[in-house]
């Protein structure tokens, strides 16, 4: 991989091209992302670039205070922030992520800026995100499964069937689709192509959905689909 970038959601539009077939299209702001690490296989046994995206205010970034460890948080980062990107001559950044780029001792730290035209128009992406969380759903709308008869004194519409026979196996198998938490899941849509880039804006127009919400973290990836 020599192509990544992270951006932000924005939306939904259509453009038209020059033919004047209209496209569906969605909107992410990409980078600026500066490189915050870059990552070595004799100092750390791989070789991959860490890259910041977007700015966060220095008193809600975690410190080392008196020579003490900082709280490990619930999404894993487990030591001081700040003295992470001092150390790397940026500013905090709220999202930190890792590409295994092939060309990663090209950057530098504190010094590489990634930006929207390290891709051009044309290209096949993968573009990964956190779902739009659903809550607790039926089987019906999770899976499509069918509903119960809607007439004739039916009291079954939507309740869930029969979840294993009676004696024979007599459990319900691992598995089975019921209801549940729907969403809210890391998804990668392969094979999307950029139709158009705004370098000046730091726009990106993918063609077709992308996972997530408004305003939520996507990963732009070179695809790893090279057929076509």
């Amino acid at each position: 991989m020599k192509k990544a970038i992270l951006a932000t959601k924005i939306g939904m539009t259509q453009i038209f091209n020059e033919d004047g077939v209209l496209t569906p299209v969605t909107v992410l702001e990409a980078g600026p992302c500066v490189v915050t690490q870059v990552k070595t296989v004799e100092n750390d046994g791989y070789s991959a670039v860490q890259v910041g995206f977007g700015e966060k205010k220095e008193r809600v970034t975690t410190k080392d205070v008196s020579g003490k460890k900082a709280i490990r948080n619930p999404h894993g980062a487990g030591k001081a922030e700040q003295g992470h990107f001092k150390k790397a001559g940026t500013t905090p950044k709220k999202y930190v992520r890792e590409f295994k780029l092939e060309n990663a001792d090209e950057y530098t730290a504190g010094e590489s800026v990634i930006k929207a035209d390290i891709f051009a128009e044309g290209d096949k992406v993968d573009v990964t995100a956190r779902s739009k969380g659903k809550g607790y759903e039926s089987g019906i709308k999770r899976y499509g499964m069918r509903t119960g008869p809607k007439t004739h004194g039916s009291k079954y519409h939507r309740h869930a069937g029969s979840n294993g026979s009676a004696t024979t196996p007599g459990r319900v198998f691992k598995g089975k689709k019921m209801a549940g938490h729907m969403g809210a899941v890391k998804v990668t849509v392969q094979n999307l192509e950029i139709v158009k880039i705004d370098v000046e804006n730091n726009v990106i127009l993918v063609k077709g959905a992308v996972p997530g919400p408004k305003k939520s973290l996507v990963m732009i990836k070179e695809t790893v689909k090279t057929g076509k």
